[in-house]
C-alpha cells in the first residue's frame, strides 16, 4: 500500500468533531469527483468517481446519513492500468437539489457554485474536515522516506484558492499552480506537510512524516561532518605535501648541515611524519614545541624555498 493510501485510509476513519464537520467533508468529496446530471430544471443526479475504496465507503454513508438519499455502487476495473475505480451514483430523487444546495454545488439561481461555501467552514474543525474530503478525492503525498511532496488537483481556481486559505488558518504555507485545464495545491516541505496532516486528525501520518524528518535531519548532519572532516584531511594532507616539497627545495639549496638546528628538527620530523598535525610534531621535538612555534618554522623553511626559486 502507497503512503497516500494509508493516509486517505486514515483521514476516512476520521471521527467528525462537531455536526456539520461532517457535511464539510461530504462538500469536498462532491466538488473535487463529483459529476452533476443535469436532465431538466431542478432535476438533478450526481456521480462521484474514486479510486479510493474508503473514500467511495464515506462518501455513500454520509449521504445516506446526512441527507437519506438512495445510492448505488458500482465497482470497475481499468483493463489499460488494472487500477480499480468506484462509481456512486445518486440518481435523481427528491431532496438532491436541496441537498447539492446545501454543500455549495448549487447556488440559489441553479448555477454552479466554483468555490468553498463559507457556512461549511466557519470553524476550525469543518476546515479541516473539508481538507479531509478534499484529499480523499484528489490529493497525493510522497512517501516521506524520499523526497517531501504533496497535491491535491482541483478543477477550478477559486476553489484551489479557498484551500490555500483554509491551510493558511494553521500556518501552512500552500501554493497554487495551474496544470493545464486544472489547478494543483502544493506544499514541499516536511513542516507544512506534516502540519497538514496533524490538523486533519491523520496523526498517524503525521508522525511517519516527522519520524522521517528526523532521520534525514541526522542522515545530514552525519554526512556535513563526515564531508568536513574529509575536507580538512584532505586540506592537512595537501598541506603537508607542499611542505615536505618546500623542505627538499630547502635542503637541495642550503644543505641539511647549514640551516639551524631547529630547523633541522622539524624537517626530520615532519618528513619522518608527513600526516601529523602540527601539534602532535610539536610534542614529538626535543625539547617540546607548541603549535604556534612549529607552524612558525614551517613557514621560514617556505619563505626559504620561495627564495630559492625566485
Amino acid at each position: 500500500m502507497s503512503f497516500t493510501s494509508e493516509v486517505k485510509d486514515e483521514m476516512a476513519r476520521c471521527e467528525p468533531e462537531c455536526s456539520h464537520c461532517a457535511k464539510a467533508t461530504l462538500a469536498a468529496l462532491v466538488h473535487i469527483e463529483g459529476t452533476l446530471l443535469f436532465s431538466g430544471k431542478g432535476r438533478y443526479g450526481l456521480e462521484i468517481a474514486t479510486e479510493v475504496n474508503p473514500a467511495a465507503r464515506l462518501a455513500v454513508k454520509l449521504l445516506h446519513e446526512i441527507y437519506d438519499l438512495k445510492t448505488s455502487v458500482t465497482f470497475r476495473r481499468s483493463v489499460l492500468h488494472k487500477t480499480p475505480n468506484y462509481l456512486v451514483r445518486v440518481p435523481m430523487q427528491q431532496g438532491l437539489p436541496e441537498a447539492l444546495l446545501d454543500l455549495g454545488v448549487l447556488k440559489e439561481d441553479g448555477g454552479l457554485f466554483s468555490g468553498i461555501k463559507p457556512d461549511l467552514v466557519t470553524k476550525h474543525c469543518c476546515a479541516a474536515a473539508y481538507l479531509r474530503g478534499a484529499f480523499l478525492g484528489s490529493g497525493f503525498v510522497s512517501d516521506p522516506k524520499g523526497n517531501y511532496h504533496f497535491e491535491i488537483t482541483v478543477e477550478h481556481e477559486e476553489l484551489a484558492q479557498g484551500m490555500v486559505g483554509l491551510m493558511a488558518m494553521k500556518d501552512i504555507h500552500a501554493r497554487v499552480m495551474q496544470r493545464r485545464n486544472s489547478y494543483m495545491v502544493y506544499l514541499k516541505s516536511g513542516a507544512d506537510i506534516a502540519d497538514f496532516l496533524t490538523f486533519c486528525q491523520a496523526h498517524t501520518s503525521a508522525l511517519k512524516i516527522e519520524d522521517a524528518r528526523v532521520m534525514k535531519s541526522v542522515r545530514n548532519e552525519v554526512n556535513r561532518s563526515i564531508n568536513a572532516e574529509v575536507a580538512n584531511q584532505a586540506k592537512a594532507s595537501n598541506a603537508a605535501v607542499d611542505q615536505i616539497f618546500a623542505m627538499r627545495v630547502v635542503v637541495e639549496e642550503y644543505g641539511m648541515k647549514n640551516l639551524p638546528a631547529g630547523l633541522q628538527e622539524i624537517i626530520r620530523l615532519r618528513v619522518a611524519n608527513p600526516d601529523m598535525p602540527l601539534k602532535e610534531l610539536g610534542q614529538m621535538a626535543n625539547p617540546p614545541l607548541s603549535k604556534s612555534a612549529v607552524y612558525h618554522r614551517i613557514r621560514r623553511i617556505e619563505q626559504m624555498a620561495r627564495e630559492a626559486r625566485s
